[in-house]
């Protein structure tokens, strides 16, 4: 697995260093820079990743007592938008039946229940 891990960063490396080439020669262009710092991240998480796996593998009860020692997250307030009301004028809410959807909904139902394959 460490073969892996150092072929996908090598790689990742060369990758850097031919956007580097790339953006130093004359049809180079700004877009080759930013692959050229882009691609040395990627060896970073590559390793880092790794790293966390085999930490995560070795003592998997120590991440779960770390989760539970963090306790739930909750969503502070204001971050998400409000549900939306049946009084609210830009949400449209349907109180009466539809016919054509659970004739539908039957249709559907009986498709079920015959247990045809139609793929």
């Amino acid at each position: 697995m460490i073969a892996l891990v150092v072929v996908a960063a090598g790689a990742c490396l060369a990758l850097a260093w031919w956007q580097w080439g790339r953006f130093e020669s004359s049809s180079g262009s700004f877009q080759n820079l930013g692959y050229a710092l882009q691609w040395p991240a990627f060896a970073i998480a590559v390793v880092y990743a790794y790293r966390r796996f085999v930490v995560m593998e070795s003592d998997p009860d120590a991440v779960h007592t770390a989760a539970e020692r963090r306790g739930p997250t909750e969503i502070p307030d204001g971050v998400l938008p409000a549900r939306p009301t049946a009084g609210d004028p830009h949400i449209a809410v349907f109180d009466e039946p539809d016919d054509g959807l659970a004739d539908y909904n039957r249709y559907l139902s009986e498709l079920n229940d015959r247990g045809d394959d139609v793929r």
